[in-house]
């Protein structure tokens, strides 16, 4: 499986339900709290193309946010995501 990785911050209900998601499909991921971390938003912002929380990598490939990720349980595809 893929190593998975949450930037995030603790008070986001978008984050909550990401993690949520994750952790109902026993899906072991880091996170990251960026809360503050002026550098690390920045960077996401250049690297995923979003300034929002969550951001979620599958492997080294961002995929969105919780949206994303949820769109992706429902069609079947986050599994191939993680396997592949």
């Amino acid at each position: 499986m893929k190593p998975v990785k949450v930037y995030l911050t603790e008070w986001c209900p978008f984050c909550i339900r990401a993690r949520r998601l994750l952790e109902q499909k026993g899906v072991a991921y880091e996170a990251v709290d960026v809360d503050g971390d002026f550098a690390t938003r920045r960077w996401l912002s250049e690297v995923a193309g979003q300034r929002t929380v969550p951001q979620i990598f599958i492997g080294d490939e961002p995929i969105g946010g919780y949206s994303e990720l949820s769109a992706l349980e429902r069609s079947g595809h986050l599994d191939q995501k993680l396997a592949s």
